[in-house]
């Protein structure tokens, strides 16, 4: 299952609010690797995310240096072959969704640009990292399914991984924020309700627990 959504089809603004929903599922996944790992503060990604949020409720009325946020993110963001668990994927996941969106921070819309012409990279890769993390937690799930019942055979179909709760609730919570954001104006109760939409379930998209 692979996520193909008309992302050209939002402004900046919704692009940037979009974006910052989905990573408000990520960051508890690096919190609990952070937390098991004695790696990285949880509070710098924390505080670049609510500074996001801050522009969005402001109507970009916030400035931000967006440089000097890669370089904190960068002191943050793991070296998987430093780690032997597997959070450290999701956690290297979730600081490169942070890079993507700051780059995407970086971009000046021309007021009137036409839609085939917005630059959708950034974003459709912030959607991408978030739905891989979900894919390959997943095939370790169903892996260790098929060593419970001691199946040495056992092949994974893109059926089962589709039909998976956890990827199917990352298809719809994307669709839902999508959908919701192409149709809402840029403004404050718009940035409040994609925030509450991302937190409903008060889990990550791995159904991780928020604290």
């Amino acid at each position: 299952m692979t996520i193909h959504l008309p992302f050209a089809k939002l402004s900046h603004w919704h692009q940037i609010a979009f974006s910052a929903a989905l990573l408000e599922r990520m960051l508890p996944n690096y919190q609990m690797f952070s937390e098991a790992e004695d790696f990285g503060n949880v509070k710098v990604l924390r505080n670049q995310l609510n500074i996001i949020w801050q522009w969005l409720d402001n109507s970009n009325t916030v400035k931000i240096n967006s440089e000097a946020q890669l370089l904190k993110l960068e002191a943050e963001t793991p070296d998987p072959e430093a780690f032997d668990s597997f959070g450290v994927f999701p956690a290297l996941d979730a600081c490169m969704a942070f890079s993507a969106l700051w780059q995407l921070m970086q971009v000046k819309p021309a007021k009137k640009q036409k839609i085939e012409e917005i630059d959708i990279n950034d974003i459709e890769s912030i959607s991408r990292l978030s739905h891989n993390s979900v894919s390959y937690y997943v095939e370790l799930l169903l892996l260790e399914e098929a060593e419970d019942i001691a199946d040495e055979e056992f092949t994974i179909t893109a059926e089962q991984m589709n039909e998976h709760p956890l990827m199917q609730w990352e298809k719809d919570t994307q669709d839902e924020l999508f959908n919701f954001l192409k149709f809402s104006a840029a403004d404050k109760r718009t940035c409040k309700l994609a925030k509450q939409m991302s937190l409903s379930e008060g889990l990550s998209n791995l159904g991780i627990e928020i604290n």
